[in-house]
């Protein structure tokens, strides 16, 4: 089935055993590599436990060697090499960086509340910085961002370029396009959604979307539990074909599986959410198949509305308190929070909401339907960026995906869904030309997935991350 075959295509798989230095030769022959990057110092990992991101069993006693901010080699373990910084894992396991296909950046005060005003440079570089820090390389601001995050997109790539970027590296839906009176139900400023009131408005914003090069389109067609207006299927279908025409694809916020099925239909490409209201039927599975549509869980949105209320262990841990804050814990650790969760009619609903999409989670991931790595943080309290994507991994190994399907999913699964969207990206696996973008972890993450969060260092783009996030 799709989802258990392995990613690297047959050309990557004659690559990886290249000599080292005829595979040098030809990436320096094929790439332009920016001087500063070039002067980047050369790495190689010895002794590691790889696990590759593309559905492989991991390899022990591994080198991997990186050098101007790419993966130059893999390569069974051998003596240090001149010319490169040697570094001895000692056995430790090697993951590719994580990559979150639906985060939000700039909608949350010290992420504890929502905001109008939060959108700004400072707090868009902070949340990039907070997933680098967690091992999440990479992010796609999936809405509700400022035009202003174009410019910050464009600055990060110079700096990336250059080998000098800080931060998960940014793709972005821009704005995105809203219903009005209705989803996104969240306090933003003038310049953060669009909210269209004709089709012919909306391919107007959709060109717009298109002349700041959006990475892709976001919509929100669903009624919020039938609190708000749905998206009018007019606007959406001449959304989706607007943004066609400008070669963009486009992520839907839903939630029924009528709207998503309609969706499927009338040609998304992403469902950005899973389906909750009821089980997948093989219908939808069958148009799933059929379009090629992805599909993005986000267990941690309807896990956020009362699982600091359960008091689960992880919230002990430093992991958790450094990325949720000191105003989020301050929240969450009042008695009163648990008591007001308890009371809240509409903490049952996202209970089931959650279990039911789980279960849909695996069906469709059997019947190999595409699927890729995403958690909402960053948009609503709770959503920490950060560490929502490690509870995601736990989330998806609980739905029952192996703990190496969950990591697959978060690496190399979802990097094929960003190169569709950007040809220039090649991220998620650990193998020759890709970016050098590895999570080294202390404890082996295939025994227990919770084994992420024990982060020995990370590397972005072949630059050395200090201070990453806190083990326990």
């Amino acid at each position: 089935m799709a989802q258990q075959s392995h990613l690297i295509l047959d050309s990557k798989k004659r690559s990886l055993a290249m000599p080292l230095r005829r595979l040098a030769t030809l990436l320096l022959a094929t790439i332009l590599v920016p001087a500063a990057l070039a002067q980047q110092p050369a790495v190689a990992l010895h002794n590691a436990t790889l696990i590759d991101g593309t559905g492989a069993e991991p390899r022990p006693h591994t080198t991997i060697l990186m050098g101007s901010g790419l993966i130059l080699s893999v390569q069974p373990d051998g003596m240090p090499l001149k010319g490169f910084i040697n570094v001895d894992l000692h056995g430790a396991t090697v993951i590719p960086g994580l990559i979150s296909a639906h985060s939000h950046l700039g909608l949350l005060s010290h992420n504890a509340s929502n905001s109008a005003t939060a959108y700004t440079p400072e707090n868009v570089h902070a949340a990039l910085d907070q997933y680098e820090h967690y091992g999440v390389t990479t992010i796609i601001s999936l809405g509700l961002n400022r035009d202003l995050v174009y410019d910050i997109r464009s600055q990060q790539r110079t700096a990336f370029r250059n080998g000098t970027a800080t931060g998960a590296l940014l793709l972005t839906a821009g704005r995105g396009i809203g219903a009005p009176n209705g989803a996104p139900p969240i306090a933003a400023a003038p310049d953060q959604v669009y909210r269209p009131t004709t089709p012919a408005q909306a391919r107007q914003q959709v060109d717009e979307l298109a002349i700041h090069h959006a990475d892709i389109v976001k919509i929100w067609v669903d009624p919020l539990h039938g609190k708000a207006p749905a998206m009018d299927p007019a606007i959406y279908t001449a959304i989706i074909e607007e943004a066609h025409r400008n070669h963009l694809r486009v992520a839907a916020h839903e939630y029924a599986l009528q709207d998503a099925q309609q969706l499927v239909t009338d040609g998304i490409d992403v469902l950005a959410h899973s389906v909750r209201d009821k089980p997948v039927d093989e219908p939808f599975i069958q148009s799933v198949l059929r379009h090629h549509t992805w599909y993005i869980p986000t267990f941690t949105v309807d896990e956020s509305f009362y699982i600091y209320a359960d008091h689960p262990d992880f919230m002990k841990s430093q992991f958790f308190r450094k990325a949720a804050g000191s105003r989020l814990l301050g929240k969450i650790e009042d008695p009163s929070y648990a008591t007001s969760i308890a009371a809240d009619p509409s903490t049952a609903v996202h209970r089931q909401d959650f279990a039911i999409a789980q279960r849909n989670l695996k069906t469709l991931y059997d019947a190999g339907a595409l699927i890729a790595f995403g958690t909402d943080s960053g948009a609503m309290p709770g959503r920490i960026p950060g560490f929502s994507e490690h509870r995601e991994l736990e989330d998806l190994v609980a739905a029952g995906l192996t703990p190496l399907q969950a990591i697959t999913l978060a690496t190399g699964r979802t990097g094929q869904l960003l190169h569709t969207l950007d040809p220039t990206v090649n991220l998620g696996l650990i193998a020759p030309g890709y970016s050098a973008d590895l999570v080294v972890l202390s404890a082996d993450p295939l025994a227990d997935i919770r084994n992420t969060r024990h982060i020995q260092s990370i590397y972005h783009a072949g630059r050395g991350i200090p201070n990453p996030a806190p083990t326990d």
